[in-house]
């Protein structure tokens, strides 16, 4: 027997028994509830004009958080709250988020406000207890799933410090608590339609049973891929299991030597766990994964099973070390992740198993590790080069030496020739300059609408002397003075 989908939205919860178990959030809010405030610009999650703010209870917490609606499958809300623009009005009063966009003429042609209001109520929660003044970094962060074709990013960003400074706005969560409680499901939740099942186990042993039980079914976490499958290639997905609601692979764990990030955690959460180690080395990138709402749905196993080529996530991981942890009814097994890859989309998996965790190695003495990404946009944007090195520098040579790269071949690789010329060797000029001549031989790159196969060539052997110039024994250069793009950004209004 089919479940019906609840969630909680206008003030009550919703009931739904009738619509494709692919449906999206967008085309439920637009086409069946006539809630048209949220807009569709791209159906790719690439321009934020659909952005809304989903609820969920977490170890007994609300926990809000700004997604686009057209990647999210109405079945994947169960139990779940949605917010729209629409709910930030109240009676005739304008949100301070609403009202600063008033005063700071920051709608143009008006299409894309609503998804930029929606980015700035978002922020706006999460600096509810904030009082450190907003920096610029801050705004940046949250408007980089949002585009502008009026370019009017400068009002917009006024009005988000504009909105600081207007009265506070106090969010209740309590009457939100209190119907996500009511939704509160059992052990696994089942929704069908025209014979198509959409299952969300509650557990990890459930979760391996139907996966056994329907080893072809489809794997959903964030989608932030299989989103677009629906809406841009109109695949029949058949069954669908989610592992969004499984506990045990929301989980994050440390030890003396790893973190261990379940299959379900957010890109959001996991890349700040991860910054807590390795700041530095992660910071950039971690801003440049993608939009929030993306990371915010997306999940770090997703980005990994999926093992996609240009993905940004597997160089580093590979440089690093880290595991895949595979999960089946037969067991446990642990995988080196670059293992893990056997061919252009292509991995060892067997039909009974799932990707439960990654293991990530955390810093060790002497280590020298840095991560690069070159794009045609500095957010948002598709890796034409992703670049990881990791090393221990020790008396003036390199020991251990893990290079790899994404967008160079068919999977995510490591640089095997460079790397043995680098070992042992002194970390100087000369050493580099061999290092990038066997780059050559351990890639043979193609040309795409991204890059040429020349370029992408000669700008990992960049790379590579720019990890040198960063990380000489003398006269490490700083990240800044290798920077070739202005930085400087304002940090107030004019």
């Amino acid at each position: 027997m089919s479940d019906p989908i609840r969630y909680f939205f206008k003030h009550q919860i919703h009931e739904i028994r009738d619509l494709p178990v692919t449906r999206t959030l967008l085309q439920h809010l637009r086409e069946d509830l006539h809630c048209t405030g949220t807009k569709e610009g791209c159906a790719e999650g690439d321009c934020g004009a659909c952005t809304v703010v989903t609820a969920e209870l977490h170890q007994g917490q609300v926990r809000m958080k700004s997604v686009n609606a057209c990647l999210q499958l109405l079945p994947a809300l169960n139990g779940k709250a949605i917010f729209t623009v629409e709910d930030l009005r109240r009676g005739q009063s304008l949100h301070p988020v609403q009202q600063a966009m008033v005063e700071c003429h920051a709608s143009q042609c008006g299409f894309c406000t609503p998804g930029f209001v929606m980015s700035l109520w978002d922020l706006y929660l999460r600096r509810a207890e904030d009082s450190a003044p907003l920096q610029r970094q801050d705004i940046n962060q949250a408007l980089s799933g949002n585009l502008c074709r009026c370019t009017g990013y400068r009002p917009i960003i006024d009005a988000a410090y504009r909105m600081e400074e207007l009265p506070r706005q106090h969010f209740d969560t309590q009457p939100v608590a209190a119907a996500l409680h009511q939704l509160e499901l059992g052990e696994t939740f089942c929704y069908t339609h025209q014979g198509q099942h959409f299952f969300a186990p509650h557990s990890l042993e459930a979760l391996l049973a139907l996966r056994q039980q329907y080893p072809d079914a489809c794997l959903l976490a964030g989608g932030t891929d299989i989103g677009l499958w629906v809406t841009k290639q109109f695949r029949q997905l058949g069954h669908l299991i989610y592992l969004g609601q499984v506990a045990e692979l929301r989980s994050l764990k440390a030890d003396a030597y790893w973190l261990t990030i379940g299959a379900a955690v957010t890109l959001d959460e996991a890349y700040r766990a991860l910054c807590h180690y390795y700041p530095a080395e992660l910071g950039e990138l971690q801003q440049r994964f993608a939009s929030l709402p993306i990371r915010h749905a997306g999940t770090l196993g997703g980005n990994v099973a999926n093992g996609s080529p240009i993905g940004d996530s597997m160089p580093w991981l590979i440089a690093l070390g880290s595991q895949v942890i595979l999960r089946g009814q037969q067991g446990e097994r642990a995988l080196a992740l670059e293992d893990f890859y056997l061919a252009y989309q292509q991995k060892d998996l067997r039909p009974d198993e799932i990707v439960a965790a990654i293991r990530v190695p955390l810093p060790v003495s002497k280590q020298i590790f840095r991560t690069y990404k070159l794009a045609k946009r500095f957010d948002q944007d598709i890796s034409a080069v992703c670049a990881a090195f990791c090393a221990t520098l020790e008396d003036g040579r390199l020991h251990q030496v893990r290079i790899a790269f994404g967008g160079m071949a068919a999977t995510p690789k490591r640089a095997a020739k460079t790397e043995a010329v680098l070992n042992q060797a002194v970390w100087n000029e000369d050493s580099v300059h061999q290092a990038m001549q066997a780059l050559a031989a351990d890639y043979t790159p193609l040309s795409d609408m991204r890059a040429s196969a020349e370029y992408r060539l000669q700008a990992a052997q960049n790379l590579l002397r720019r990890f040198w110039l960063e990380t000489r024994p003398e006269n490490p250069l700083p990240a800044h003075a290798l920077q070739v793009s202005g930085t400087e950004i304002r940090e107030q209004p004019v």
